[in-house]
């Protein structure tokens, strides 16, 4: 007995054929890319669109969770109003301003110091590079109470050698007066923050030819004129969009200030990111939090349009 086996090619169904061919001439079109994109964009709109609209909206409405009586409809601009009449918002916002600033300056200067140094091929610089990241390693909770620790008035090291060379007379707590407790959480931030910006603009100045500096030093330029016109406009971009990302990590977390004052005493070092979260996790009131929040976004994107717009990085 013989048997005959058919080889032949296998048979697409006609459905699948007809998806098949439907693909095929959309991939054609110029609509395909925009088909490609859409997983992503829907998952855009779940994760960061629609969340952000919700606390906008949030802002107009009252939600209060320990009073329900007075239920979560829409109330306008009530929670505005009552932030433009707020004193301690505009200590709040006085304060953010400050400590940005403050922050911000003082790391670019430090981490800018930093990278110039680690830039130079010396021994024993490749590992400076590397242990000069430590202090951004630490998680914030780590750093804060690190330093409230070193800084304690009655077991900080740091008082303790102040003493001993004759700076201070007695041990001070730095976090519990008005007038230093703010000046003390920057120096405890800078420190913290500066390799953020050493990391950066150390990449920056490795990708900058060295025919730049020879050319300039056959032209007669010293050291100073060759960092303000061959150095600086170099990092100029890295250092706008570090500072740009900067500013807003500070603007948005207040854990250092949180863990080393609390926003005291007499609310000396609250910020207005600590005063949204002390609103909604200590009074419940969401929709105040909220509106302070919404602030925050539009002094934030207005701060970022005017800086990128003003360095004219854009234009290069």
């Amino acid at each position: 007995m013989t048997y005959e086996v058919a080889h032949g090619p296998a048979k697409t169904p006609r459905r699948a054929r007809g998806v098949l061919a439907r693909l095929a001439d959309v991939s054609e079109t110029r609509f395909w890319a925009y088909y490609l994109l859409l997983p992503s964009l829907v998952v855009i709109l779940a994760v960061v669109l629609y969340p952000t609209l919700w606390g906008i909206g949030l802002s107009f409405r009252e939600m209060r969770l320990n009073r329900l009586d007075l239920g979560t409809g829409f109330v306008g601009l009530k929670h505005y109003r009552a932030m433009i009449e707020d004193p301690v918002f505009w200590l709040a916002l006085r304060n953010t301003v400050v400590w940005t600033v403050g922050a911000a300056v003082g790391e670019l200067a430090l981490g800018l110091a930093a990278a110039l140094l680690l830039n130079r091929e010396l021994p024993g610089f490749r590992a400076a590079s590397v242990l000069i990241l430590l202090p951004w390693f630490l998680p914030n909770v780590v750093a804060g109470h690190m330093w409230a620790l070193m800084l304690d008035p009655r077991l900080g090291v740091i008082n303790d050698m102040l003493v001993r060379v004759g700076v201070l007379n007695v041990y001070k707590a730095w976090f519990a007066d008005p007038d230093t407790a703010l000046a003390s959480a920057l120096v405890v931030e800078v420190w913290h923050g500066f390799p953020f910006f050493a990391l950066l603009l150390l990449a920056g100045l490795k990708a900058i030819p060295n025919d730049l500096y020879e050319a300039a030093a056959i032209d007669g330029a010293g050291a100073v004129k060759q960092f303000r016109y061959v150095t600086w406009p170099q990092l100029r971009t890295i250092v706008v969009a570090a500072v740009v990302l900067r500013v807003i990590s500070l603007v948005n977390s207040p854990d250092i200030i949180l863990i080393l004052t609390g926003g005291g005493p007499g609310r000396s070092t609250l910020l207005l990111s600590l005063h949204a979260f002390l609103k909604v996790n200590k009074e419940f009131n969401f929709g105040y939090g909220s509106a302070i929040a919404v602030v925050l976004f539009v002094l934030l994107m207005g701060f970022s349009y005017l800086y990128v717009r003003l360095s004219n990085v854009m234009r290069d």
